[in-house]
């Protein structure tokens, strides 16, 4: 029985380890619950035993985490809404980044289990997975849906948290120039690079949008702030009330021309 296009070793494990049953992965993979488990073995994948008999697998989590509005919240959602996966098959959600200390601080203010997703060929970089409807339900509600990069959204975060949650956007689509001078956070979505722009704007801060369009044909678009002394002011907005909640090599080098 041959596998479906496009189905690769590391996607039959991010399924598993989203919590998937196998019931639910041979029609998708194309191969037998026995198949599917000789993968998972050759690659060290544990197995779990309540999810090999059909049941998914659960995570502790706060369901209510995204609900109420707080400072950690909103850091949190501008992380997922730039480096967040929602799984359109199942109830899961996975936040990657490179820092991995950023996804031990997302899963201990969200009471999350910390369940990694395992590395591979394609599977580089650390993912937490989050399995639960409700969560997957309230990032839907905030604009984060599967295959959100091209359509989502600037959501309407209150005036009080707008900068933590600029702060997890920059965290984690941002750039920001070693020396200082320049910044830009890259998306492509056309509506949430206008809002963020606007945003930057709001804060009388020296900004502007830039577009490349790849071999693909699709926009990219990049949000800057320019200027040694806008973005100390970026920074003195955005680090208000961040707590320990950011990336340290970012911050540093935003604030380097801070008088």
């Amino acid at each position: 029985m041959p596998r479906n296009p496009g189905i690769t070793d590391e996607r039959i494990i991010d399924m598993y380890i989203s919590g998937m049953p196998f019931k639910e992965m041979v029609p998708i993979i194309g191969l037998s619950d026995r198949a599917i488990r000789n993968v998972l073995y050759k690659h060290g994948v544990k197995m779990n035993r309540e999810q090999s008999s059909g049941r998914p697998r659960k995570n502790k989590v706060n369901e209510d985490f995204f609900k109420t509005w707080t400072y950690q919240m909103a850091w949190v959602l501008g992380l997922f809404i730039t480096d967040g996966h929602v799984n359109e098959q199942i109830h899961s959600v996975s936040l990657s980044q490179k820092d991995e200390e950023v996804l031990r601080k997302v899963a201990n203010y969200m009471d999350a289990d910390y369940v990694l997703a395992p590395f591979g060929k394609t599977m580089i970089t650390p993912t937490l997975v989050i399995n639960s409807k409700e969560i997957k339900d309230d990032l839907g509600r905030l604009g984060i849906k599967p295959n959100k990069s091209l359509t989502v959204p600037f959501p309407k975060v209150p005036e009080k948290y707008l900068p933590c949650f600029v702060r997890g956007v920059i965290d984690g689509d941002g750039w920001v120039q070693k020396t200082g001078y320049v910044m830009n956070v890259t998306t492509g979505s056309l509506q949430f690079a206008e809002g963020l722009f606007s945003v930057f704007q709001s804060w009388n801060l020296r900004s502007e949008i830039t577009i490349t369009i790849t071999n693909k044909g699709n926009s990219i678009y990049r949000v800057w702030v320019k200027g040694k002394h806008n973005l100390p002011r970026l920074a003195k907005i955005i680090y208000k009330n961040a707590n320990d909640n950011y990336i340290k090599r970012k911050k540093y080098n935003m604030i380097q021309h801070l008088k």
